[in-house]
């Protein structure tokens, strides 16, 4: 069977993209059942199982519920993926074919280094501006987490610990440890995260 198209509000259709698999992991890192997701985006089991296994057409209006319920920026779903050679998919992550995400009214931005989510890490690179913060509130998460600072200095709390971190210093905290960072310099910090299992 061919794989679903994004189609419009009036029935026409795009490219088609490969979705399916995209919500499928997404979905499993996120900790969602096929049930929940259904819920949450108003949908049946059968349809949301039919989108997943690339059976059934999506349209853009679903598209948008599910890349809201899966807390994701409907971009998420629009890398290029026809341009990547089939040899490649699931091994390669081109620089200029990252899933990017970007943190509203903060500055902060993640792009997936990962080619897959379905496996048992993953790789985000995180560009932190100059006197910038991932956020006030503590966040934790059922993943250990650890990382690079490639550039910049970063400030990094860990339930009450507090780490003043240069460039080419690394970390890890085990899952369920409170944690938040931030940049205190004045130029930009980029950290490169490994993050098990993974979360988005």
């Amino acid at each position: 069977m061919s794989e679903p198209r994004l189609s419009g509000p009036d029935g026409e259709t795009g490219e088609g993209i490969l979705v399916g698999q995209q919500i499928r992991d997404l979905r499993k890192a996120k900790g969602l059942t096929i049930t929940a997701l259904a819920d949450r985006i108003d949908r049946s089991v059968g349809y949301v199982s039919q989108i997943e296994r690339n059976l059934s057409e999506l349209s853009i209006p679903d598209l948008k519920r599910v890349a809201e319920a899966l807390e994701v920026q409907i971009s998420w779903f629009f890398h290029p993926t026809a341009a990547v050679p089939a040899a490649e998919r699931d091994y390669i992550v081109r620089r200029g074919n990252r899933r990017r995400l970007s943190l509203t009214g903060i500055g902060v931005t993640e792009e997936l280094l990962s080619p897959s989510l379905g496996g048992a890490s993953e790789l985000v690179l995180t560009r932190i501006p100059p006197r910038s913060t991932t956020g006030q509130e503590f966040v934790t998460r059922k993943a250990e987490e650890s990382g690079l600072v490639l550039q910049g200095r970063m400030e990094l709390w860990v339930e009450d610990r507090h780490f003043l971190l240069e460039q080419g210093d690394s970390f890890c905290f085990r899952p369920d440890e409170s944690h938040r960072v931030a940049n205190p310099g004045d130029s930009e910090c980029v950290v490169v995260w490994v993050i098990t299992p993974p979360v988005y």
